[in-house]
């Protein structure tokens, strides 16, 4: 090994600063000041022993009383065997304080990027102290240990006596560091006794010792629930399962449930849902899945049907691994996580950890046992965290009051995850899922275009909702909530195709809901569950959008707006009663169209996005389905100009029937109303200026896009 170079011995001074730097070190054995007043996460007392990772390290020597280290590391005198000479080596300090008495600037200089495990907690505690305590960690960590898939197992890797006999003497160790620790333990009972001799004695123990551990249902014979499409049968399985368990007196009571492989719980199974609930009064479980596997830091929780949906973790444990001799990697590997490794890094960063195990991994090698207990010891030795456990309905609870913003779920599509798709209905199918949104907003003229769409025979929309006809309005309001499930029936299977030879790859399946345009959590639920979908939207004049919903609630019979003039509702205060202020807000809000459209531009690609121009769709709608058509790139053509003619006794265009004979909208379209008076336009002029400018900003931008001409007639007459 060379010597090092020039370069590392002599020291380079920081500009300015009375401080030096020596790089390109090679260390070993880091250990901590404990009088640093930085350590807060980070606990003092232990040395790192070997290699520290990297051969770029740089360490720093100062003669003022603002530096005060941090971390100290010695050099590796494996590699520099010269330096050595026998003589003790003096550490040399890899993470340093400025407490900022020379410059009046408080600084914590590190030697080394993160990846060294110490330094991530180090970086963590230098957040901390640098921002007066605005950037830290609460220091609480709640821990659960789920065991699943006792009682199923293939002969011979089940448990015996003495490894149930080993993993209550665990348990009470670990309980001893962490203050209400118990195992939970998840059954299927149609596996019971179904071992080698000592395997069904360690059923037997198990039994015996039922009140030494917490306990939820797992399904009887391990199936998949999303393999049911009957909750009847579904309810009888899980029966079985609350049958066996009140005949060995397992408690039934924890409102917790696990299903296998994660099967149900998202993408949701709604049957699983109604059947946990009516089964096991089932409050909480978890998953792995949500919204992907991986990476397992993104994992988050939601809220369904009344149960909370906890993230879990996995500990790099899985079925097959019962031998450390074949861990992948092997004991290097585990330890590895375990000291400063992936499975500490959860802890530390996770507030509430449930981790997944299983039965396999607590016989033979008692990998399980091993870990868990060693890396609580380790974190003990390193951490200053307080770790602590709880049963799960708890956790729940306590960890939805730290997270309020996962309440809500975000549906994604199955079918862009594949282990999603393996867990999903083979009776549900992606490709019923709509190509395209026509998204509003509304009183543009979407009811106009949602029947020309009609027309088209390769196009197919959603069958109407007894509460909201042709619009399903899901990705905004209580709709979501009801799951993908329910939205997923609104949409016609391949036998109901308009025609026989569409297919689902070139069928056109679209949805119209004219609040989607400025729903506020919509663009990002939509681009969730369909990220390649096209998105159409109609803009007219804001002015007379508003307008017109105004008459269209009176024409409705709504009491608020018969009530007060439209004058009166668009300029009703913040103090007016709260019917006016809504009504005020739908007339207003909507025309405020480059901000909605941003918003659903930070989701979709501009590419993505169709605006159709409503006087244009009025006046010469032919040639806007055309484009449209180009635009959704629909096969075949539909020709427009034999199936759309003007209707001089409504006044705008409709579908040819016959020779003599059109078929219409219904008299609540296209209706005539009063001008309007000429204070309330003036003063919408004034009010959407800002925004009608910022549109024309946007559509030059987006590029390809003619401005329409009742945009510039708004911006002249406004100016």
């Amino acid at each position: 090994m060379e010597s090092p170079s020039e370069e590392t011995l002599v020291a380079a001074q920081l500009r300015g600063l009375p401080l030096y730097i020596h790089t390109n070190l090679r260390l070993r054995d880091a250990s901590l000041n404990p009088a640093s007043p930085v350590l807060r996460l980070t606990r003092a007392g232990e040395t790192a022993w070997g290699a520290l990772p990297g051969d770029d390290w740089a360490v720093f020597q100062h003669n003022h009383t603002t530096y005060e280290p941090v971390e100290w590391a010695q050099r590796n005198t494996q590699d520099y065997p010269s330096d050595s000479g026998g003589q003790v080596q003096l550490p040399l300090t890899t993470v340093l304080q400025d407490h900022g008495h020379f410059d009046g600037i408080q600084r914590v200089l590190f030697g080394s990027n993160l990846r060294f495990w110490l330094h991530r907690l180090l970086f963590l505690d230098a957040l901390s102290y640098l921002s007066h305590g605005q950037l830290s960690l609460n220091l609480e960590r709640m821990i659960l240990v789920d065991i699943d898939d006792i009682f199923v197992g293939e002969r011979g890797t089940r448990l015996r006596p003495d490894d149930v006999q080993a993993l209550i003497a665990t348990q009470r160790i670990i309980a001893a560091m962490v203050p209400g620790f118990r195992f939970n333990l998840g059954f299927s009972g149609k596996f019971y006794h179904h071992g080698e001799r000592e395997e069904n004695l360690g059923d037997d123990y198990l039994l015996r010792n039922v009140q030494e551990f917490n306990w939820f249902s797992h399904m009887w014979k391990h199936q998949q629930p999303h393999l049911y499409e009957n909750l009847t049968l579904l309810m009888s399985e899980m029966q079985l399962n609350y049958a066996f368990a009140k005949e060995h007196n397992i408690p039934t009571d924890s409102g917790y449930s696990i299903s296998p492989h994660h099967s149900g719980v998202y993408p949701a199974h709604e049957i699983l849902y109604i059947a946990w609930k009516k089964i096991w009064n089932v409050k909480v479980t978890s998953t792995e899945e949500y919204p992907h596997l991986r990476p397992a830091r993104l994992r988050r929780g939601f809220i369904h049907r009344d149960i909370m949906v906890l993230p879990r973790q996995t500990c790099g444990l899985f079925t097959h691994t019962m031998y450390i001799d074949r861990y992948p990697g092997g004991r290097d590997k585990l330890d590895e996580s375990i000291q400063g490794g992936e499975l500490f890094q959860t802890i530390v960063y996770n507030p509430i950890n449930i981790f997944m195990t299983h039965m396999s991994n607590y016989g033979s090698d008692r990998l399980a046992l091993y870990t868990f207990q060693s890396v609580i010891k380790f974190l003990q030795c390193w951490t200053n965290l307080k770790l602590s456990s709880a049963p799960p309905i708890q956790l729940a609870e306590m960890y939805f009051r730290l997270h309020p913003e996962e309440v809500d779920p975000v549906w994604g599509n199955p079918c862009d995850d594949p282990r999603h798709k393996k867990i999903w209905s083979k009776k549900k199918s992606c490709d019923s899922l709509p190509k395209f949104l026509v998204i509003g907003p509304q009183k543009t003229g979407t009811t106009a275009l949602y029947t020309f769409l009609a027309m088209h025979s390769s196009i197919t929309s959603n069958v109407p909702s007894p509460d909201t006809y042709e619009e399903i309005q899901f990705f905004n309001g209580n709709n979501y909530y009801r799951g993908l499930d329910w939205y997923m029936d609104f949409f016609p299977s391949d036998s109901s195709a308009n025609s026989t030879a569409v297919t689902p790859q070139t069928r056109y399946m679209f949805e119209k809901s004219a609040t989607y345009f400025d729903g506020e959590a919509v663009p990002k639920r939509a681009h969730a569950l369909l990220p390649h979908a096209k998105i159409v939207s109609i803009l007219i004049s804001p002015a007379k959008r508003a307008y017109s919903w105004y008459q269209h609630q009176r024409a409705h019979g709504e009491g608020i707006a018969n009530n007060y003039s439209f004058y009166q509702v668009i300029t009703a205060g913040d103090s007016a009663p709260k019917a006016l202020k809504d009504l005020r807000n739908r007339c207003l809000n909507p025309g405020k169209y480059a901000q909605h459209l941003e918003h659903w531009l930070a989701y979709y690609p501009a590419q993505q996005l169709h605006i159709i121009d409503g006087e244009q769709l009025r006046l010469n709608p032919v040639d806007v389905m055309n484009d449209l058509q180009r635009f959704l790139k629909i096969q075949p053509i539909f020709d427009y100009s034999n199936h759309l003619r003007f209707d001089a006794k409504k006044g705008f265009f409709c579908q040819v029937v016959s020779e003599k004979r059109n078929k219409c909208l219904g008299k609540s379209k296209g209706r005539q109303y009063p001008s309007m008076d000429e204070r309330s336009a003036k003063l919408l002029q004034r009010y959407y200026l800002s925004h009608n400018t910022a549109l024309v900003k946007l559509l030059k931008k987006l590029g390809s896009r003619p401005i329409p001409q009742w945009l510039k007639d708004d911006l002249s007459t406004g100016t």
